[in-house]
Formats: structure tokens, C-alpha cells, sequence
């Protein structure tokens, strides 16, 4: 509550639009700002008739007047357009630019909607829709307020029941999700202070939510299987705080390594130059460093007051080595024949991998949005209208104020190439900024910014028609910017930065595996697990998302493409809570060969003793991760089922078949260059030796 407190107390700071450029439609749009020819935010009111016919056209023009009066009169409003008639005659629009910053057209649009209602309550007769980027926005940010309030609805009473299952203790059980719920509510103040320094693009509560659940019951669940094995260890001889020291310096320690890999993992993404990925960031690391704390201060100290009880539940029987009698089952084919399971398990992972060849990437825009809200189905009827509004290039000249006649002449013979080919919609519109040093030529497409004819005619500008026109200008600085632009650069920019924060993710995690057991083989070991079970998820996603069968099932439109900041924050993400269960698992097979335990052994009692909670952790992320599917932002679905997935991958294959399999073949030399210790210490030493 005091980093809530304190978040609430500051205030945050959201991202600007000079935030987002990325690009060459990032410099374009730099260029127009100096001319004060930015984009700011629009509204567009289309006035139509409800059923079929035509409109009047002398009762458009009345309607349409009093659109433009009541928008003119308002302080949000900077300037109303004349009114634009269809080319069929049965609609007219009237846009309405809005004061200030493109982003902050969201928050003074309310105004405009009212205005708009007014008019369609005086012409019930008539349909007067109202959409643009603003009311967008707003009915989608309503919308994910939404689907997150569902998201919380469902995870946690799941999780609950989970965990009941696995401890059949009300009060055990309440604990996991206390810690989460704080962690959450901590990284939230948290964020808002580190806005300051990293501007928050509005999606840092999502992955706090995201994130926070799944490492906050991670953590709690490693403090209480090593707090309930201690009690059943101790038979009720030792004290609560005895046996919560004992936990501290063991599974204490993992938390301390778990959570450094999650958060050193996430400060990859700060890599990418993108606000969005700093925002992601942010809240990973934010909502996982409270939830370490949190795990090394409050747990203990309530462990310490339920020990008692713990004690009466936990010592009944004897501490269990080998857990569940599947995992037993499990280990016991792969002990048998380690290479064989080796060698099927990776083929089955490649396999999955293999729609990865064909992995599409594009920017999610508007056009993906779901037809529920108000302001898309109103979009959508405008676009119907008007279908040259669908998406916009513009072409932006910075020249000395002196050549600005020659810079004119140059982009009105662009315009005439424009007009000509069948890729433009032909409207074209030249703007000058009052130094007449920025020149914008905007070119209407009729076509989303995804779609390929978009595409396409974008590079027609930049590959043919700039350079043959206004490149030619000698001290002329020309770049092409606009809604088609900012689709195509933005997952470029995240393909190009790509490679560096995987090389980034790969050394982290190595560096941190090396450090955390002494051994280099373990570190490689760890990448390429990774690697392979992000591959593989990354392929499941692509043949469910990227193609059509699975629309009806998982309830979305596929966009025949895979969101572009999926696969990163797959990755990423991925890389750091894989390490949990790596670094409980390893931190238990190396207690066994630090007692003198054999190579063979050490392995599956380790990986035995810790598949339960292992998998009580696995089912509480898939939970919290598959709650995100039923959203409607298709970006949300693909990175919920796709982490929900790799969560099921990481647990019942990579540590349960891949990763035995692969300790068998290996034997001591897994540990190496570390020296085998011998039993000849007492279990506190040992414990204290130990990672976790």
C-alpha cells in the first residue's frame, strides 16, 4: 500500500506522441511537426439516411450546418471542415480537427460525442455517426478496462481452487494469492514512479496483472513445499522460526535468482528503442521485484505465525523425494532410455516449431479492433462511404523557404503519378507550413494500412515515385509517413532490434545460470531449452492465429499475420519465467550431489521432489495467462494463449522429459567446471550452499 500510495501520491507519466516515431515515418513525422503539420486528432460525423435512398441533399446541408455550428463553438474544437458529399450522393461528412497532441484527443472527445447526439436526437429519421481516432480509443480503453475486470474475475477464484487442491488449506492457500494480489497492487505504485523515467504507454498494467499472479504464487509455492518438507522433516522437534530459516536460506535464496532472471530478462526489451516494449518492461520488472521482496520479508514472517498450524497439517507423514505417482512414471521411461526420450521429444518440438517458417509480422491497428464498439461499427460505415479514408500517405519536404515553388512543382508531378495508378485512391492535398520551409503532400488509399494494396503503395512511393520527384531536389530532405507508413516501420524496427535483444536474452540467461550453479554446461543447457521451448510455442501460435481454422474455437478474426510485439515479449517473458522452474528444479538436484548423492540419482530425486509444485505453479500460470484469450484485442489473445502454452511446454516437457533426459546423458560432467562436494557437511550447511 506504501508504493501505491506513493504511485498514487506522484502521478504518472503517459508517453507522448514524439514517444512512438519509429522509423522513417517517425522522421517524417518530426519534420511535420516543426512545420506545425502534425497529425492532431480528428473526428469525422457522417450523416446518412437509415434505410435505403438517397440523402436530401438540401436537408444534408442543414444537418451538416448544424454539425459544423455546435462543433465550432466548442473550446476542444480547432477546425471544422466544409461538409464532403459521397460519390453516390447518399451521405456527407464533416470532419472536425481537435485542439492539442494526437493522444490526447481521447481525453476532450466526450464533448464532441455529445454534440453529435444531440443532432441524432433531433433527426431521428437520419443515422449521425460520429468515429475517428479519439472515440476509438476511448471505447477500446472502456472495453480492455472491461476484459480486464473479467480477466481478475476468473483468475483468481481458479487459482484459488488450485491451490485448495494442492494444500487443502483454506489459510496455506489464501497465502500464494495474497502475495500476488500485494506484488500487483505494489508494481502498479511502482510503475507510476518509474513513468517518470519511462513513459507509460498504457499497457503496463496488463502485464503487471500478467506477470504479478504468475511470480507471486510462483514464489510463495517454492517458500511452502521447502516450509512443509522442513516440518515433515523435523517431525515437530524444531520451531516455526527454525524451520522458516531453514526455508529462507534454501528456497529464499531460488526466489532471489528467479526473480533477478525475470527482471534482467525484461530489461532486454529496453533494447528495442520502443515505448510501447519500455512500458512492457517496466511493469515486468516493477511487479516482480515486489514480489521478491515481498517473498523475502512478509512470507517468512507469516509462515512464522502459521507455523503451528502447519506443523499439526504437515507432519503426518514422511517428506516424499520422488512426488507424484505420474511424475514417478515419467522419469522412470526416460531413465530407461534417456536418448530415445531425447531424441523424440526434440523432433516433437521441431515439429511444433515448424510453422515458424512462415511467420507474418504486421502492426495491430484499428482495423483488427472488435465490431462491438460503437465508434468501429461508425468507422466502418464512414470507410463504406468514403473508402479513401481507409488509410493515408504522406509525402514530407523540408526545404529553405526560397525553393518552396520548386518543392510544389515537384509534388504536384508526384501527385499526377499518384492519380494515374490504380495502387492510390487519386485524392490528393498539399499543405505548407506558414515558413513555407514544410511541404506535406497526403495521398488517400482505399485500403486498411495492413492490407496489401496499403503495403504496396508504399513502397511505390519510397522506392519510385520520391525518388524520381522531390528526391531530386537538391538540400531537400523528403520521408514518407502516414497511418500505411507507421504499419510497415514499426514491425521492421522491432525485426531489425530483434537479433541484438535475442543475443541480449541468450547472455543474460547463460550468465545468470553459470553464476547461480557454478557450471557452464548447465548455462548452455538452460539457453537451449529455452530457445527450443519458445520456438515451439512461437509455432503453435502462428498455426492458430496466423491461419483460419481456429477463428470459431478461440473466437477472432485472424489477421493472417502475428502481432509484431508478440513474438519479443514471447521471447523475453518467456526467458524469465522459464527460469523459475529451472532454478528450482537445478537448485534441487544439486542439493542431492552436494550430499554425495549420485550423478543418476541426484537427478531424479531432485526433479521428482520438485515436479509438484513445479506443476501446481505450471496450472496457476496457464490459468492467469489463458484468461487473457477470451479478450478482444487480438494482441492480448495471441500473447495469453501463447504464454499459456509455453507455460504447459516448460512444465511437462522441457522439465519433466527434455531436461532429465538430457542430466542422465550428461552426468558430472553437467557440472562442470564445479567440483563435486562431498557429504560431509550437516543439513543447515548444506542448505545454505545451496541455491534453493
Amino acid at each position: 500500500m506504501v508504493c501505491l500510495g506513493a504511485g498514487m501520491a506522484v502521478g504518472g507519466k503517459a508517453a507522448t506522441t514524439e514517444d512512438y516515431r519509429v522509423g522513417e515515418a517517425g522522421r517524417a513525422e518530426a519534420l511535420a511537426t516543426q512545420g506545425g503539420l502534425q497529425q492532431k486528432p480528428l473526428e469525422r460525423v457522417l450523416i446518412s439516411m437509415r434505410g435505403p435512398g438517397s440523402l436530401d441533399a438540401a436537408r444534408g446541408e442543414a444537418v451538416a450546418r448544424d454539425i459544423r455550428e455546435r462543433m465550432s463553438r466548442l473550446a476542444e474544437v480547432e477546425s471544422v471542415g466544409a461538409p464532403v458529399w459521397s460519390a453516390d450522393r447518399r451521405a456527407v461528412r464533416v470532419d472536425v480537427t481537435m485542439t492539442g497532441p494526437e493522444l490526447e484527443g481521447t481525453e476532450h472527445v466526450d464533448a464532441l460525442l455529445a454534440q453529435t447526439g444531440q443532432v441524432q436526437k433531433a433527426n431521428p429519421d437520419l443515422r449521425v455517426d460520429e468515429s475517428g481516432s479519439p472515440s476509438i480509443d476511448k471505447d477500446v480503453d472502456g472495453q480492455r478496462g472491461e476484459d480486464l475486470s473479467r480477466t481478475e474475475m476468473f483468475a483468481l477464484p481458479v487459482t484459488l481452487i488450485v491451490l485448495l487442491l494442492v494444500f487443502r488449506s483454506v489459510v496455506m492457500a489464501v497465502v500464494p494469492l495474497l502475495l500476488a494480489v500485494s506484488s500487483i497492487i505494489a508494481g502498479v505504485g511502482l510503475s507510476k514512479l518509474a513513468s517518470h523515467v519511462f513513459p507509460d504507454a498504457g499497457v503496463g498494467t496488463n502485464v503487471i496483472l500478467l506477470i504479478g499472479m504468475a511470480v507471486g504464487v510462483d514464489y510463495t509455492l517454492f517458500y511452502l513445499k521447502r516450509d512443509r518438507e522442513e516440518h515433515a522433516r523435523s517431525g515437530g522437534t524444531l520451531s516455526s522460526a527454525t524451520v522458516v530459516e531453514l526455508a529462507a536460506a534454501t528456497s529464499g535464496r531460488a526466489v532471489v535468482v528467479s526473480g533477478l532472471a525475470v527482471a534482467a530478462s525484461s530489461a532486454t526489451l529496453y533494447l528495442s528503442g520502443d515505448v510501447i516494449f519500455d512500458s512492457l518492461a517496466t511493469g515486468a520488472i516493477v511487479v516482480t521485484v515486489a514480489a521478491v521482496v515481498s517473498s523475502l520479508t512478509i512470507l517468512p514472517a507469516l509462515l512464522a505465525k502459521l507455523g503451528a498450524r502447519a506443523s499439526r497439517r504437515h507432519t503426518r507423514g514422511p517428506a516424499h523425494t520422488r512426488g507424484p505417482a505420474l511424475t514417478s512414471s515419467v522419469l522412470d521411461s526416460v531413465a530407461r532410455r534417456p536418448m530415445f526420450t531425447l531424441g523424440v521429444a526434440v523432433a516433437a518440438m521441431l515439429a511444433l516449431a515448424a510453422p515458424l517458417v512462415g511467420l507474418k509480422l504486421t502492426d495491430v491497428g484499428q482495423e483488427t479492433f472488435s465490431r462491438q464498439l460503437a465508434a468501429m461499427r461508425a468507422g466502418d460505415r464512414i470507410t463504406a462511404a468514403f473508402p479513401e479514408l481507409k488509410s493515408t500517405n504522406q509525402v514530407v519536404v523540408r526545404a529553405d523557404a526560397s525553393r518552396r515553388a520548386q518543392v510544389r512543382v515537384s509534388l504536384e508531378a508526384l501527385a499526377g503519378r499518384v492519380k494515374t495508378d490504380p495502387l492510390f485512391g487519386g485524392q490528393t492535398r498539399i499543405r505548407v507550413s506558414a515558413d513555407r520551409r514544410i511541404t506535406v503532400l497526403e495521398v488517400s488509399v482505399p485500403a486498411y494500412p495492413s492490407e496489401k494494396r496499403a503495403q504496396e503503395s508504399l513502397k511505390r512511393l519510397r522506392a519510385e515515385y520520391v525518388p524520381a520527384t522531390v528526391g531530386k531536389l537538391d538540400g531537400a530532405e523528403a520521408a514518407v509517413t502516414g497511418n500505411v507508413a507507421r504499419s510497415a516501420d514499426y514491425p521492421d524496427h522491432q525485426k531489425q532490434r530483434l537479433p541484438t535483444i535475442l543475443g541480449a536474452l541468450l547472455l543474460v540467461t547463460f550468465v545468470i545460470t553459470v553464476l547461480a550453479f557454478r557450471s557452464v554446461v548447465l548455462g548452455l543447457v538452460g539457453v537451449v531449452l529455452n530457445l527450443l521451448s519458445a520456438a515451439a510455442s512461437l509455432g503453435v501460435l502462428t498455426a492458430v492465429f496466423q491461419y483460419r481454422w481456429a477463428e470459431g474455437l478461440l473466437g477472432f478474426t485472424s489477421m493472417g499475420s502475428i502481432g509484431s510485439r508478440v513474438p519479443l515479449f514471447l521471447f523475453v517473458i518467456l526467458f524469465g519465467l522459464s527460469m523459475d522452474y529451472q532454478v528450482f528444479t537445478l537448485s534441487r538436484i544439486q542439493e542431492a550431489v552436494r550430499r554425495g548423492v549420485p550423478a543418476r540419482r541426484a537427478v531424479l530425486d531432485g526433479i521428482g521432489s520438485s515436479a509438484g509444485v513445479v506443476t501446481s505453479a505450471a496450472v496457476v500460470m496457464v490459468t492467469v495467462f489463458a484468461s487473457f484469450v477470451p479478450l478482444h484485442l487480438i494482441e492480448m489473445k495471441q500473447i495469453g494463449f501463447s504464454l499459456a502454452f509455453a507455460v504447459l511446454l516448460d512444465a511437462f516437457v522441457i522439465r519433466l522429459v527434455l531436461l532429465p533426459a538430457l542430466m542422465l546423458l550428461l552426468g558430472e560432467a553437467a557440472w562442470w567446471p564445479s567440483r563435486r562436494r562431498t557429504a560431509d557437511t550437516g543439513r543447515e550447511g548444506r542448505s545454505m550452499q545451496t541455491v534453493g
